[in-house]
């Protein structure tokens, strides 16, 4: 099994990433969360989950070692495989991940692309006991002024290639020059000025 990867990075894009190592080209799959990590880099280096099924062999690299272990214990629930595990991870850090399952967030897990609300029921289930949780996340109560608006508009930057922390701090700053009463047209268009200006 291959547990690291070191090498040049040949080719790049949201999802792959074509590390050569030894003359030889290894085709891992990765998150945007890794994809960020990785860009304008030369020189790489992938903790690899190596996924082994009877008619493929699939590699998925990690930039962080939080990152992997979040994957592993998502792909240990029923109905969760690799291929949603790495979306999952595209669109929620793992920190944050963490954080919404100790809260019981399952609003914020079902914004996720590809995560309906069974799916989070799930994760916040049976991860609850199993993932590191922050100690921000300890102390705090679960969060109750986040509403489907904010996370239809949070999916959706997402959905247009912005990072999940750079679209939770332009929802933050929309939200708050429009107001808890704005609908999502406004505030989408609200929080894309805010992206635009950086």
């Amino acid at each position: 099994m291959i547990g690291y990867l070191e090498g040049s990075l040949k080719q790049l894009d949201a999802t792959r990433a074509l590390v050569v190592a030894g003359g030889v080209g290894y085709e891992v799959h990765i998150s945007l969360q890794t994809y960020y990590k990785l860009e304008g880099q030369r020189d790489v280096a992938l903790t690899i989950y190596t996924h082994v099924r009877e008619d493929a062999l699939s590699l998925y690299g990690f930039a962080s070692g939080e990152e992997k272990f979040a994957f592993e214990k998502l792909i240990s629930i029923s109905g969760i495989g690799p291929t949603l595990a790495q979306k999952i991870l595209s669109g929620i850090e793992p920190a944050d991940l963490a954080e919404a399952v100790a809260r019981g967030d399952v609003r914020k897990l079902s914004s996720i692309p590809g995560v309906g609300k069974k799916t989070a029921d799930r994760i916040v289930l049976e991860l609850r006991d199993k993932l590191f949780i922050p100690e921000s996340a300890r102390d705090q109560p679960a969060p109750s002024t986040r509403t489907s608006v904010d996370d239809d508009v949070h999916s959706a930057l997402i959905n247009l290639g912005y990072r999940p922390k750079d679209a939770e701090s332009a929802l933050d700053l929309a939200r708050k020059e429009l107001g808890n009463e704005a609908e999502l047209s406004a505030l989408l268009k609200a929080a894309l000025r805010q992206l635009t200006r950086s």
